[in-house]
């Protein structure tokens, strides 16, 4: 799963990153989804759990490439 996201190279980055933030937040819906049911999977929560990092770092990667190194 980890490899999908880190081999997706866009050449659009500010587009990549909506769309990993929306997915993100996609993810966060799912979570609190599968928490409020009553059997709730813990197996599935851990794995979308691991996915919303793997993008967390993702957007993180891709925010540092748009922002310009500054030297103070």
């Amino acid at each position: 799963m980890a490899d999908e996201v880190a081999n997706d190279v866009s050449p659009d980055p500010a587009g990549e990153l909506t769309r990993l933030r929306e997915e993100h937040r996609d993810l966060d819906e799912a979570i609190e989804a599968l928490k409020l049911s009553v059997a709730g999977d813990q197996l599935q929560i851990q794995r979308l759990k691991k996915r919303k990092l793997v993008l967390r770092d993702r957007i993180s990667h891709l925010e540092d490439q748009m922002t310009p190194d500054i030297i103070a």
